[in-house]
């Protein structure tokens, strides 16, 4: 199965892309690790984002879609994968178009992750992220054992910036704007799958495995 996973921050598609990715033995293809990965390694493409990053602008298109490139033509993605943030524009959701067309495959389903402001405020400003491992907990939904430390490796969790209230509203408007066109290129494509993301991870689950299984 080639999958895309839509919809806004804090709807839960990188949660249940990870979740399903495991299921099914699928790669889990998150535009936001491929971009740390390849600064880490040091890549050209690497090193071309990070100074777009670094000044706080967006990576360009261009970028984005040579790094999505690469990585779905290695071999454990040659069966399938999950995209995960990627396509974010129209453009993008076209290149990516091209990209499988030109190896003779296609998407098999857009899985749009539907769900209400008030919902994606409450999980992203109840986020914390441990400031050593990285482990992702919520205040309500996935607490840890000792408040403010990472169960995994005992280090202080933090809040994000960008999961702050004001900054998630911001975030959604950008989202509106920019993403939420997607949805209906998909359903001219005839894609598009919505499923109500106002529910806990458990019910999404079984929803989404409905879909693509």
């Amino acid at each position: 199965m080639r999958l895309v996973f839509l919809g806004p921050p804090g709807a839960g598609k990188g949660t249940l892309a990870k979740i399903i990715a495991k299921k099914d033995g699928l790669p889990h293809i998150s535009t936001g690790d491929l971009l740390r990965a390849n600064i880490q390694a040091k890549t050209d493409l690497g090193k071309e984002a990070s100074q777009y990053m670094d000044k706080g602008e967006l990576v360009p298109d261009r970028l984005v879609v040579e790094m999505v490139q690469k990585r779905i033509a290695e071999a454990d993605a040659e069966n399938g994968f999950i995209l995960d943030g990627f396509p974010r524009t129209e453009p993008q959701a076209k290149a990516l178009k091209e990209m499988l067309r030109s190896a003779g495959k296609d998407l098999d389903r857009v899985v749009n992750f539907d769900a209400s402001d008030e919902t994606i405020i409450i999980r992203l400003s109840g986020r914390r992220i441990c400031s050593g491992c990285g482990e992702i907990y919520h205040t309500k939904n996935i607490p840890p054992k000792a408040e403010g430390i990472c169960d995994r490796c005992g280090k202080q969790l933090i809040q994000r910036k960008d999961d702050e209230e004001a900054t998630v509203r911001n975030r959604l408007e950008v989202y509106r704007r920019q993403t939420a066109p997607l949805i209906e290129f998909y359903r001219k494509e005839g894609l598009l799958e919505n499923i109500p993301a106002d529910k806990d991870v458990k019910e999404l689950e079984a929803l989404v495995q409905n879909l693509v299984s």
